[in-house]
C-alpha cells in the first residue's frame, strides 16, 4: 500500500518537474492530492493519525482551496497536540463554503476554546447554536446537541474567569532524564519523594519492538531515583511489568511496597506487583473481582493505612460514564464492600484519576463535569465525614493547573505541599511532560506570635482614690491600604503600518513561572494584572502568524497601594527576506550542543512559526563569545546551529528549509571584554529568514 503511494507521488513530482508549462499553481495542486490520497491511506491502513496530520497540513498548505484536505487538517489537529492550530484550517472551508460541514461553526469554536480565545469562542458555539435552532429537526451524523454546545459556552465562560485570576502555582517541567519526544505520563512517586514511576511511548529503551495501532509504541513503565536535587536518566522498569501491550503505571502504596499498574485485560483491569527485598518486583496479580469488573476500571489511590482503596470504573450502576468508587478492607484483610462516592463527587460527566493525600480526607480527582474549563478538569474535595460518606464541594485546582484539554492522574507529595502531574505545555519536550507545581510563597508572611499573657500578681487591697471622671480620647486607627494590581497593557501593532494586530501574548515569573492574569481588551490590547507586592522579572511572549516571535524580559515595580497602568507597544516584523531574530531563550550545556530543559519553550515557538508559515526558508546561525580556541568555537557553534536543526525536523520540518551554519567568534555583538554586558549576549543562536 505505501508502495503504491510512493510511486504515485514521485510520479508526480517527476511529471511536474518535465513539463515546464505546468504552472506552479497546478503543481501544487497536483502534489496537495498526492498528499491527501497518503493521509487516506496511512489512516484506512492504521490509526497513525499524527503521521496521516502531516500529510494532511501538506496539502492543505499547497492548495489553500482544496476543502476536503483543509477540513481533514483541522479535524487530525482536534484528535491529536496542536488543537489549537485547527482553526486555521476550519476557516479556510468556512470561508469557501459555510455549509461544507453542518458543525463547522461548533468545530471552529473547539479549536478557539483550546487557545484560550474564549470570546471568539463563544462566538462561534452561538452561531452553531443559531444554526441548530433554524433546523431543529436536522438528524446527520455532523450534528452536534445543544446540551453539548451549552456546556462548550459554558466552560469558555469559566475558562475567561480562570484565566483573568491564575492560581499562583509554579509549574515547572521536570526535565529531560524523565521526559521525552513522545507521551509521558501518570507520574506516581514514594514517600521521600526521590524515586519516581511514570508511563511512556518513548522507542528508546521500549521493552519490545512492535508499535501499537497508531504507530507509536506500546505503553511501558520507566522508573528512576533522585539523588541530592538531580533525577537520574530513567529506565525501564523491566520485563516482569512491562509486556508487548499497553502497560501504564497507576499508584503507589504509600509504604513503598506495592505498585498498582493498569492493563487492557477484561475491559481494562487493575494488576498489583510487590517489591522484594532485592529490589526486584514480583509476577502481576489482578485485584479481587469486587474492583475489577468485566468494564473499565481505569486508575486507583490507596490510603496511607491501607485500609481505603479508591478507584474510577465505568461499572453500570453510576452516575454517568467513569465514576469514582471506594472499597474497605474487612477485619480479615480482603477488599470487600464497593461504594459510590456519590453525588457530591460523581456527575453524568465522567470522573477520572482519583488521588487521596497522605492525611486521608484530601481527594483530588478528575472530572468533565461541574466548573471545569474543557476536557478533564483536576479538583479537589475533603471528607466531612466518612461512616456517612459526606464530601465537601469539590474546588477546581484552576488555571494554570488545568486547561481546556484533558488534565488528569494528578498525585500529591507526603507534606502536600507539592504535586505532580502530566500536560502538553508550551515547554514540553514533545507531547505530554511530566511536571512538578508548587504553590506560591512570594505573598506569604510568617504569621505573627502571639505573646504570653503577662502573669498576674496579687496585691494587697487599697481603696482608690476617686478622681474626677476623664472620658478618654482614643487615637484615630488609619485602615491598611488595599494593594492595588498594577495594570501592565500590551498593545501589539504591525511595524510598518503601525495597526493592531490580534497577537497571542502570554506573561509569567521569569525564575518562578508564575502565570499573570489576562484580559482581552480591543484588538491587538491585553491587559495583565501584577499583583506582586515586590519588584520583579516577567518573561513576556507574543506569537503572530506571518510575523516574528518575541519573547522579552521585562522589569514591573511591584503592586502597591497605588493605582498604576504601565502601557508597552510591542512592534512586530512581518516574516521577510533578510529578517533576522536572535533566540536568547536556547540554552545549552556547557560547552555542548545539547539544549538544556528550559530551551523548548523559545524551541517550540520556533517550531509553531515554521509550521505556521510553511514556505519560510531559514538560516540558524550558532554564534560564541572569544573565549577558548578559535576552532573549537566555530565548531561548537555549528554543532548547535544543527541541534536546532535536527529538533525542528524531528517535529516534521523538511530539511531543505533549514540551512545550519555556525559562525563561532567572528560576529560579536558587543564586545568580549565584559560577561554580562558582553560575552552573554555574543554566546547566541539566530535565525534568518532566506526565503518566503
Amino acid at each position: 500500500m505505501y508502495s503504491l503511494v510512493r510511486i504515485l507521488f514521485f510520479s508526480a513530482c517527476f511529471f511536474c518537474f518535465l513539463n515546464p508549462m505546468f504552472g506552479q499553481q497546478e503543481q501544487d495542486k497536483e502534489l496537495a492530492k498526492e498528499y491527501m490520497l497518503q493521509a487516506e491511506l496511512t489512516l484506512e491502513g492504521s490509526k497513525a493519525e499524527d503521521d496521516a496530520k502531516d500529510q494532511m497540513v501538506l496539502a492543505a498548505n499547497l492548495d489553500t482551496t482544496f476543502i476536503k484536505a483543509n477540513f481533514g487538517a483541522g479535524e487530525l489537529y482536534l484528535k491529536t497536540i496542536g488543537k489549537e492550530l485547527a482553526v486555521k484550517y476550519f476557516l479556510r472551508v468556512y470561508r469557501q463554503d459555510a455549509d461544507y460541514r453542518f458543525d463547522i461553526e461548533y468545530r471552529i469554536g473547539m479549536s478557539y476554546q483550546y487557545g484560550l480565545e474564549f470570546n471568539k469562542a463563544i462566538d462561534f458555539y452561538t452561531r452553531y447554536k443559531d444554526k441548530l435552532t433554524k433546523k431543529p429537526n436536522y438528524q446527520g451524523k455532523d450534528k452536534v446537541d445543544m446540551k453539548d454546545v451549552d456546556r462548550r459556552i459554558t466552560e469558555c465562560k469559566n475558562g475567561k474567569e480562570f484565566v483573568a485570576s491564575p492560581k499562583p502555582y509554579s509549574i515547572v517541567n521536570i526535565g529531560r532524564e524523565i521526559n521525552s519526544e513522545f507521551e509521558d505520563f501518570a507520574p506516581i512517586l514514594n514517600a521521600s519523594e526521590d524515586e519516581i514511576f511514570f508511563t511512556t511511548r518513548r522507542r528508546d529503551g521500549n521493552t519490545y519492538e512492535n508499535v501499537a495501532e497508531d504507530n507509536k509504541p506500546y505503553e511501558d513503565i520507566f522508573t528512576t531515583t533522585r539523588i541530592g536535587t538531580t533525577w537520574q536518566k530513567a529506565k525501564n522498569i523491566g520485563p516482569t511489568l512491562n509486556t508487548k501491550f499497553f502497560d501504564s503505571s497507576l499508584a503507589f502504596s504509600p509504604d513503598g511496597t506495592t505498585l498498582f499498574v493498569y492493563k487492557d485485560d477484561g475491559g481494562g483491569d487493575i494488576y498489583f506487583s510487590e517489591r522484594k527485598k532485592d529490589g526486584s518486583w514480583s509476577s502481576l496479580e489482578a485485584l479481587p473481582g469486587v474492583i475489577n469488573s468485566s468494564y473499565k476500571e481505569s486508575s486507583i489511590s490507596i490510603t496511607k493505612d491501607g485500609e481505603l482503596l479508591y478507584f474510577a470504573s465505568e461499572r453500570p450502576g453510576g452516575f454517568g460514564g467513569s465514576d469514582i468508587y471506594v472499597c474497605t478492607k474487612d477485619s480479615r484483610g480482603e477488599w470487600s464492600r464497593v461504594k459510590n462516592l456519590g453525588s457530591a463527587i460523581n456527575t453524568e460527566y465522567d470522573e477520572d484519576g482519583p488521588f487521596i493525600d497522605y492525611d486521608g480526607k484530601a481527594l483530588y480527582f478528575s472530572s468533565r463535569g461541574r466548573k471545569g474549563m474543557g476536557g478533564f478538569d483536576i479538583f479537589k474535595s475533603n471528607l466531612l465525614d466518612k461512616e456517612k460518606n459526606e464530601w465537601s464541594d469539590p474546588e477546581n485546582m484552576g488555571y494554570p493547573i488545568n486547561s481546556p484539554d484533558d488534565d488528569v492522574f494528578f498525585s500529591g507529595t507526603k507534606d502536600g505541599k507539592r504535586w505532580y502531574y502530566s500536560s502538553v505545555r508550551g515547554d514540553g519536550l514533545g507531547y505530554s511532560d511530566i511536571y512538578k507545581i508548587e504553590p506560591s510563597t512570594e505573598e506569604k508572611k510568617p504569621p505573627v506570635a502571639a505573646k504570653e499573657p503577662e502573669p498576674v500578681i496579687e496585691l494587697p487591697k487599697v481603696e482608690p482614690v476617686k478622681e474626677p471622671i476623664v472620658e478618654e480620647v482614643k487615637p484615630k486607627v488609619e485602615p491598611k491600604p488595599e494593594v492595588v494590581p498594577v495594570q501592565y497593557v500590551v498593545n501589539v501593532v504591525d511595524a510598518d503600518s503601525k495597526s493592531p494586530l490580534d497577537a497571542k501574548v502570554r506573561m509569567q515569573g521569569l525564575k518562578d513561572n508564575l502565570v499573570v492574569g489576562i484580559e482581552n481588551l480591543a484588538e491587538g490590547s491585553s491587559k495583565f494584572l501584577i499583583v506582586a507586592t515586590t519588584t520583579k522579572d516577567y518573561r513576556l511572549s507574543v506569537e503572530k502568524e506571518g510575523y516574528v516571535f518575541q519573547t522579552l524580559t521585562v522589569k514591573i515595580e511591584g503592586a502597591s497601594a497605588k493605582e498604576k497602568t504601565i502601557n508597552r507597544t510591542i512592534e512586530m516584523r512581518k516574516l521577510s527576506v533578510g529578517v533576522v531574530s536572535i533566540l536568547r531563550n536556547i540554552y545549552f550545556d556547557f560547552e555542548k550542543a545539547t539544549f538544556k530543559t528550559e530551551s523548548y519553550s523559545e524551541l517550540n515557538k520556533l517550531e509553531t512559526m515554521m509550521k505556521q508559515n510553511t514556505s519560510l526558508q531559514v538560516e540558524i546561525g550558532g554564534h560564541t563569545d572569544s573565549v577558548g580556541d578559535n576552532k573549537f568555537n566555530l565548531g561548537l557553534s555549528l554543532r548547535r546551529a544543527n541541534a536546532v536543526k535536527n529538533f525542528l525536523t524531528s517535529k516534521g520540518v523538511d530539511t531543505r528549509r533549514i540551512k545550519a551554519v555556525g559562525y563561532g567568534e567572528t560576529k560579536p555583538l558587543a564586545s568580549n571584554d565584559d560577561e554580562e554586558e558582553g560575552r552573554q549576549f555574543n554566546r547566541r543562536v539566530e535565525f534568518k529568514v532566506l526565503g518566503k
